[in-house]
C-alpha cells in the first residue's frame, strides 16, 4: 500500500475514533438575571429565537421572585461535540415529571417522549412538528431548560439509557419476569442540536409556576392585549364584501350576540395566494369608509395575510432582491431578517392598512406543511439556512408587525400559525386547521408552559350539542373566535342551542375585568392566563400508569400507558374550567387543595378530590376557589372604549377572607408601560358579627373605568 494512502487511512481512523470517544464536558454557567443562568456551548448560531424576538428581560420583576440558587438536581449536566453536532445531557430524578417541549395536542406530561422540534402544521402526532416547537421544558422539581437554537432539535425526554449511568436499570428476562419493560428506566434528558454550538438557559423556581414566570419575564413579560381583543371575534366568509360584513355585524347586534372585532379573509385583497396586500376594488371600493363604519359601531377589523408576494403587488419588483430561491404558492418569499425587506412591507402596510385603522393581522401559512413551504435546500439573501429560516419566520413576522403598531402607540392582537421561544410579549395567538375539540383543550394546557397563546376556535359542527360545547370552550380561551371563513356558520346557526350560545358569549364579555387583570398578571408577573393544572398550587394528581396489554400488532411489548390530565385548566387565579365534549353526559374533575364552589350557584362541590359531575348541556362546568373574587361587568355587546366608565359587580365565593387586586388602564395604548395604570385591592373580611363584607377604595388614577362596586356573595 502506498505510504501516503496508509497515512491518510490512519488519520481518518484517528479522527473517527476521536469523534466517537468525545468526552463529556460540564457546562460553565453564568448568571444573567435573578434565577436565570446561561451557558454557551461551542460556537452559537447568529440567528436564535431570543435574538429574533428581541427580548428585553424584566429584571425588576425577576428580582421580586427572589434569587434562588442554581438547581442542585442539574449537577452532572454535560455536553459533547460530535461530528459537527452538539449533544446535551441533563439528569432526571426518579419521580420527576416534565412539561413543555412545544405546543402539544395529545400530551401534557412529556417524560418518555421523543421529539424533533420543527415548525410545522400539526398533523395529529405529538412528535415535535407543531406550530410552536419551543425548545423549553419545565420540571416538576422546580427548574426549566431552554435550548436557544433555531435548529431542528431532537429531544429524548427520559428515553435513552447510557452505559455509564449511575442508575442503570436491571437487566430482565422477558421470558420469565413479568415486570420486564420495553422502556427501561432512563435518568436523563438527551438533546441533539444539529450545529457546532448553542446557547442553553436554566430557569429556577420554587415551583413549576415560578419557573414559567421567570421564563416569561426573561422574555419581556407576557402580552397585555387591548381590551377589545378579549371580546368576541367573528371571521367572515372568504369572499364577503364590505356590505355583507356590515350586514353580518348588524345581525349580531340585532340578535343580541356580542362582537368586538371582525376578521376579513383572503378575499379582501385584489390578489391572494400569492398576495397583493391591497384592497380589492370590487368588494371594498371604499375601504376607509368601511373601516370607519365599523368603528362607529365599536368594531375593529383584522386582516388575513400570508407574507408571500404576488407579481401584482405594488412592492413586487422592489422586493425581488430580498427574496429566497424558492416560492410558496408561486409567491416570492421575503427574507425579513433584512431591514430593506422590512421597510418595503412597512411602507405598503402602513399606507394600505394601519393608516386606515385596521387593528391587526391573521398571519397564515408560516408553519408548513413541507410540500407547501420552502424546502430545506432553499437559500436566502441573508445567508441564513432554510432550516433556521423556517424556525424563526413566524416569530420574525410577529416582531416586525408588533413594532409597527408600537410606533403608533396602538395595541394590536392577532393570529399566527408559527412561533417559537421568546414570543411571550408578542401580541399573537396561535391557531391551525386541525379540528379536534379534545386536542384543542390539551393545547390550551400545554401552551401555558412555553410562553405562547392558543385559541380552540369554533368553525362548524355536525350537531347542535357539538356546536354549543365548542363555543363554550372558545369563550374560556385567550381569543374567543368563531372562524366562519369556509362554512359561514353563525352563533345562532343551531336554533335549539342559540340562547345557550348567546349566554356564554355574554358571560365572556361580563368577565372582561377578571380576564384583563389575568392578562395583566401575565405581563407584570409572568403568570400565564390559561394554566395547566400542574402549575396550580395544591394540585396533587400524581402521574399514574396503567398496565399495558399485550397486542401483537398495536402493542407488541405491552408498554404501560401514562394517564395524563389534559382536559381541564385554570383561567387566572380562581376559575377552574372543565369543558364538556359532544356525546359526554358526565365527566370527572380533579380539584386542587382547598374548597371549590360551583360558579353558577356558589354551592360547595369538593376539596382536594376527584369528583364526577353531570352538568347538563346549558353551561360549561366552572368552579371557583375558596375566597375567589370575580369582578364582572353588566351584560353588554361590545368591549368598553377608553372613555367609558361602568359599574362593577364583584362576586365572592366560599367562606375565606381574601384580597385580590383589580388591574386597569386605558385598554388601547402602551401608556401603561409609562406607569399609567392602577392596581385596586378588592378585599373581603368578616365584620364584628362574623359576616363577610367587601371593601375597596376607588383610585384617583386617570383612566380607571369603574364607577361603583356592588358585592355579590355567592356561597349560601
Amino acid at each position: 500500500m502506498p505510504r501516503r494512502l496508509l497515512t491518510l487511512l490512519i488519520l481518518i481512523n484517528l479522527n473517527f475514533g476521536a469523534a466517537v470517544t468525545a468526552q463529556s464536558t460540564d457546562f460553565r454557567w453564568e448568571s444573567v438575571a435573578p434565577g436565570v443562568w446561561k451557558a454557551v456551548v461551542g460556537q452559537s448560531d447568529r440567528i436564535t429565537p431570543l435574538a429574533v424576538a428581541g427580548i428585553t428581560p424584566r429584571i425588576d420583576r425577576l428580582k421580586s421572585l427572589g434569587e434562588p440558587a442554581f438547581p442542585d438536581v442539574l449537577a452532572g449536566s454535560s455536553h459533547q461535540s460530535v461530528d459537527g453536532k452538539t449533544y446535551l445531557r441533563f439528569p432526571l430524578q426518579k419521580e420527576e415529571q416534565l412539561f413543555g417541549l412545544g405546543l402539544n395536542f395529545k400530551t401534557v406530561q412529556q417524560r418518555g417522549q421523543i421529539k424533533t422540534l420543527h415548525v410545522d402544521h400539526y398533523n395529529g402526532k405529538d412528535n415535535g412538528r407543531t406550530h410552536a416547537p419551543v425548545p423549553f421544558y419545565v420540571s416538576s422539581l422546580g427548574y426549566g431548560v431552554l435550548i436557544n437554537s433555531a435548529r431542528y432539535i431532537t429531544v429524548y425526554a427520559g428515553t435513552a439509557v447510557r452505559i455509564d449511568s449511575p442508575n442503570l436499570p436491571p437487566e430482565k428476562d422477558r421470558n420469565t419476569q413479568r415486570d420486564w419493560s420495553a422502556q427501561p428506566y432512563s435518568d436523563a434528558v438527551d438533546i441533539l442540536v444539529p450545529a457546532s454550538g448553542t446557547e442553553v438557559y436554566i430557569f429556577a423556581g420554587r415551583s413549576p409556576m415560578e419557573v414559567v414566570q421567570r421564563y416569561n419575564l426573561y422574555n419581556g413579560g407576557g402580552v397585555l392585549p387591548p381590551k377589545w381583543g378579549l371580546g368576541f371575534t367573528h371571521r367572515t366568509p372568504t369572499l364577503f364584501s364590505d356590505k355583507q360584513i356590515l350586514a353580518e355585524v348588524a345581525d349580531f347586534e340585532a340578535k343580541g350576540y356580542p362582537l368586538s372585532f371582525v376578521g376579513l379573509e383572503p378575499g379582501w385583497q385584489s390578489r391572494s395566494y400569492p398576495n397583493s396586500f391591497v384592497w380589492d376594488s370590487t368588494r371594498f371600493p371604499k375601504p376607509q369608509q368601511f373601516l370607519d363604519a365599523l368603528r362607529q359601531k365599536e368594531i375593529r377589523a383584522n386582516l388575513w395575510i400570508n407574507p408571500y408576494v404576488s407579481s401584482h403587488s405594488p412592492i413586487f419588483k422592489d422586493i425581488l432582491p430580498y427574496t429566497g430561491s424558492h416560492m410558496v404558492w408561486v409567491g416570492r418569499v421575503p427574507d425579513f431578517t433584512l431591514p430593506k425587506a422590512q421597510a418595503l412591507y412597512k411602507q405598503l402596510f402602513t399606507q394600505q392598512h394601519l393608516s386606515m385603522g385596521i387593528s391587526g393581522y391573521k398571519v397564515d401559512e408560516v408553519d408548513g406543511y413541507d410540500h407547501w413551504l420552502w424546502p430545506d435546500v432553499a437559500t436566502f439573501p441573508s445567508g441564513i439556512p432554510a432550516e433556521q429560516m423556517r424556525q424563526i419566520y413566524g416569530l420574525q413576522f410577529q416582531k416586525m408587525t408588533d413594532s409597527w403598531f408600537r410606533e403608533r402607540n396602538q395595541r394590536t392582537y392577532g393570529l399566527v400559525r408559527g412561533s417559537n421561544a421568546g414570543a411571550s410579549a408578542l401580541p399573537y395567538v396561535i391557531y391551525n386547521d386541525y379540528y379536534d375539540h379534545h386536542d384543542f383543550i390539551t393545547a390550551l394546557c400545554t401552551s401555558s408552559f412555553i410562553g405562547v397563546l392558543w385559541t380552540p376556535e369554533a368553525r362548524s359542527s355536525k350537531t347542535s350539542e357539538e356546536w354549543l360545547r365548542r363555543m363554550q370552550s372558545v369563550c374560556f380561551s385567550p381569543m374567543a373566535m368563531l372562524n366562519a371563513w369556509a362554512d359561514g356558520t353563525k352563533p345562532w346557526t343551531f336554533a335549539d342551542v342559540a340562547q345557550d350560545v348567546k349566554e356564554v358569549m355574554q358571560l365572556r364579555m361580563q368577565l372582561l375585568p377578571y380576564l384583563y387583570t389575568t392578562f395583566a398578571q401575565y405581563h407584570f408577573d409572568g403568570k400565564p392566563p390559561i394554566r395547566a393544572m400542574h402549575l396550580v398550587d395544591g394540585f396533587s394528581a400524581v402521574s399514574q400508569t396503567t398496565e399495558g396489554r399485550l397486542n401483537s400488532t398495536d402493542n407488541p411489548y405491552a408498554m404501560a400507558a401514562t394517564k395524563d390530565l389534559n382536559d381541564q385548566f385554570m383561567v387566572g387565579d380562581y376559575v377552574l374550567v372543565a369543558p364538556m365534549f359532544a356525546g359526554q353526559s358526565k365527566r370527572t374533575v380533579w380539584l386542587p387543595a382547598g374548597k371549590w364552589y360551583d360558579f353558577y350557584t356558589g354551592q360547595l362541590v369538593g376539596e382536594a378530590q376527584l369528583i364526577e359531575i353531570s352538568p347538563g348541556l346549558s353551561h360549561i362546568p366552572l368552579f371557583v376557589k375558596d375566597g375567589g373574587i370575580i369582578p364582572m361587568l353588566p351584560p353588554r355587546l361590545h368591549t368598553p372604549n377608553k372613555q367609558e366608565t361602568l359599574p362593577l359587580i364583584v362576586r365572592h365565593y366560599g367562606t375565606k377572607e381574601t384580597s385580590w387586586s383589580l388591574y386597569d388602564d386605558d385598554g388601547e395604548t402602551y401608556d401603561y408601560e409609562r406607569g399609567l395604570f392602577s392596581w385596586t385591592p378588592l378585599t373581603v373580611k368578616r365584620n364584628r358579627q362574623g359576616k363577610l363584607v367587601g371593601s375597596w377604595t376607588q383610585p384617583r388614577t386617570p383612566g380607571f373605568h369603574y364607577t361603583s362596586i356592588s358585592w355579590q356573595f355567592m356561597t349560601p
